[in-house]
């Protein structure tokens, strides 16, 4: 999943918001340079990786794209499910999209100095294209894409994602509805168990040093 979803995913706490939404640039021990909400955060963030990753439904998006965008298929995908998102969240919230990426932007330019640089570079170009809420529309979409067709090193075929997107359009609708509710109860249950998650990292990491 993308930022919107990894937000959406993340429940009332602003740290674990926090956490999950910019999990991607915390690395190794840099976990440890934050309070018990935020690693809950960044816990939270990988399990939901992990989980869509591994979903039947998920694979088949996978394998649907991968002759278009090869190795960055699941890339694509994890887009796709994040413009799905944007465009039926009524279904999924009672809160507006507007008023909740809007409180999104504000939470990551009030605490943008605790963040990892790499974040801390992001979130400007985030907030000013309105990626969040842009997922919905094709055009902010495209640009999307094809900036980050233009950062990487290989062809990655992402330039033509939107019209991808919309050749492939029920096929992947259809599997996004069927997958993000079982995703919602993953995440609401990791939630739950946070203290549990946080001893388990803890134990993981001192068998490592050990």
């Amino acid at each position: 999943m993308n930022f919107l979803a990894h937000a959406f995913l993340s429940g009332g706490d602003e740290q674990v918001l926090l956490g999950n939404f910019v999990a991607d640039s915390v690395k190794g021990r840099m976990i440890e340079n934050y309070g018990t909400d935020f690693r809950n955060g960044v816990l939270l963030h990988r399990a939901i990786d992990q989980y869509t990753d591994n979903h039947e439904l998920v694979q088949e998006c996978n394998v649907r794209l991968r002759p278009y965008f090869r190795k960055f298929a699941g890339v694509v995908t994890d887009i796709y499910f994040d413009h799905f998102l944007a465009r039926h969240w009524d279904t999924y919230s009672t809160t507006p999209l507007r008023q909740f990426v809007e409180k999104v932007y504000r939470l990551l330019e009030a605490h943008s100095r605790q963040l990892p640089p790499r974040s801390q570079r992001i979130i400007p170009w985030m907030v000013a294209q309105d990626w969040l809420a842009g997922y919905a529309g094709f055009e902010s979409l495209h640009r999307n894409f094809v900036n980050m067709s233009q950062r990487t090193r290989f062809h990655s075929g992402m330039e033509s994602a939107v019209g991808v997107l919309q050749q492939e359009y029920d096929f992947l609708e259809n599997r996004f509805q069927k997958f993000f509710p079982s995703l919602m109860v993953f995440a609401d249950e990791f939630r739950n168990n946070f203290a549990l998650k946080i001893e388990d990292s803890r134990d993981s990491q001192l068998r490592r040093e050990f």
